[in-house]
Parts: structure tokens; sequence; C-alpha cells
């Protein structure tokens, strides 16, 4: 079966972004959200992504107009019935994505596929609860969407091969490279790089550095384009802590304890970008 329609399940940052990638490429796609008003800010954020390549001329107006006719924005779950996939890209809180699954998985033609684009949790415990467990893959996008190049393929114990397959290809078509690995706490990419964000907090916290410092040092000793700890504040370090928990969780090894810094900042609600403060004060 060839991918010809997809369902995304969230509109905001990531749902969004993956929303924009399918539209880009010419594959129609259905975006749905709890309310109106969150699946108008989603639209509204790929018009202007897209504003930008068009101003930048790396897109014409007609292909803007083009990826947005793409774009259906809805806040029924029914509408994502004729889809051929359909990426949950909601937050990442377990109870949420398994309540979210099971919802859709009902309104489902058996041929199917659900993804999630978790950046954390098993996909074999999710695929479980998904109803289509053969049919379940995970499929981790990088933020922001549009510019990553890179997309997480994650097979639970259950994934057939040829969802693998069917998968795989729709990553290459909208233009990334996928790698393929296996279901663990964090997959590849961020079980290197949470710990060391997490680390950097750590750091942050004994007051060996500034923040300025910390994130200066690592973009150019180790020529990371952007810090540690301006890299959790643009990922929310509600996201990092949830992350982190679920290693320390999964793994039952001290080295992946929450830095205590973490804990109090989410619990002052100083969330990074999306809240306006951070380790850096973005109002």
């Amino acid at each position: 079966m060839t991918i010809k329609k997809a369902g995304i399940i969230g509109a905001g940052t990531m749902g969004n972004g993956i929303a924009q990638a399918c539209a880009v490429t010419g594959i129609p796609v259905v975006m749905v959200d709890i309310n109106d008003a969150a699946v108008a800010r989603g639209i509204a954020t790929v018009s202007g992504s897209l504003d930008r390549l068009v101003k930048k001329e790396k897109m014409t107006a007609e292909q803007k107009a083009k990826a947005m006719a793409l774009i259906q924005g809805s806040t029924q779950q029914s509408d994502l019935k004729n889809c051929d996939i359909v990426i949950e890209a909601a937050t990442e809180n377990l109870e949420l994505k398994l309540k979210l699954l099971k919802d859709v998985e009902a309104l489902l033609g058996p041929d199917v596929i659900l993804a999630t684009n978790t950046s954390s949790i098993s996909i074999t415990k999710l695929a479980a609860a998904s109803g289509r467990a053969d049919k379940f893959i995970g499929m981790h996008f990088f933020n922001p969407v549009p510019m990553m190049a890179l997309v997480e393929l994650i097979r639970g114990l259950q994934t057939s091969d040829d969802t693998h397959t069917q998968v795989e290809a729709l990553a290459k078509q909208l233009g990334k490279t996928p790698i393929t690995v296996k279901n663990n706490p964090g997959f590849v990419v961020n079980r290197i790089l949470c710990p060391m964000i997490n680390e950097a907090i750590f750091v942050l916290a004994e007051g060996l550095a500034t923040a300025e410092d910390i994130d200066a040092g690592m973009k150019l000793g180790c020529n990371h384009p952007l810090g540690p700890l301006a890299l959790a504040d643009m990922i929310g370090l509600d996201t990092m802590l949830a992350v982190m928990e679920v290693f320390y969780d999964g793994f039952n090894d001290s080295k992946y304890r929450p830095a205590p810094l973490l804990k109090e900042m989410v619990a002052a609600g100083y969330l990074g970008r999306k809240s306006g403060r951070g380790f850096y004060n973005y109002s």
C-alpha cells in the first residue's frame, strides 16, 4: 500500500511541523486537535513558516498556496478515518497517548498504520495498547520538523516488516533521512542528548559556570550549533524532565536521575521559550 494521505493528532509544534513536511511534498494531511483555537494556531504556524520560505525565495507563492490547500484542520477524530497513516504527536504523556491511540484505532480501517512521535515512551507498550500492534511504529521527528533531516524509526517487538518498509518510504518521500533503532528508553539520539543536557544543568546548579559560558563552551569547544541550556529551553524543560524520568524509571540507574534544578524550574513554571523564561529570559 502506498501512503497517499496522512493524519496528524496534535496541531502543536511537532504536529504542525509534520503537517508542513507532508503538504510541501504533495501529501494531503488532516491535522486534528481538541479545539478550533489549537487547530487555527497550528495552521497559522505552517502559513508563517512557508511565508519565510517564500521571502527567502526557497518557495514560490503558488507553491505555498498548493501546500496550504493540502492541509485540513479539524477537531473531529472521525476525519482521520480515510487516512493511510495516522501519526500521534500529542504531549509526552503516557496516559494521554494511550487514550488517543485507543480512541482513534476504533475509527480506522484494518490496513491503516498507526505511528507515534514519542521521544521516549516504549513503542512496544504503546503498540500493545493500540489494537494493531503489527501496524504500529515509532516515527520520531526532530524540532523544528521542516528543517531537521532526521527521523528515527522505532520498531516495537510486534512491528511488521511491511509496516517498517512503508514508513521508511514515507520518511524518504518527506525528504528525511530515516535511521532504524530498537525500542529502548530514549531510542538513540535522546539517549545520548538528554543526559548531556541534564549534566549541563547539574554544572549550572553547582555554580561551575554561568549558563552563557556553559553554552559558549559547548558551542565553541564541541562545535554544537546550540548550547545545551539554550537547547533545553527550546525543547521545553517540562519535556526534558519527562524524558529523564522515563530514563530513570526504565533503566533503574542513578546516572539518569533528573537534576534537582530541572525539577525546580518546572515547578516554578519556567519551561523555556514557550513560557517566556527558562535558563534564559525570552519575555
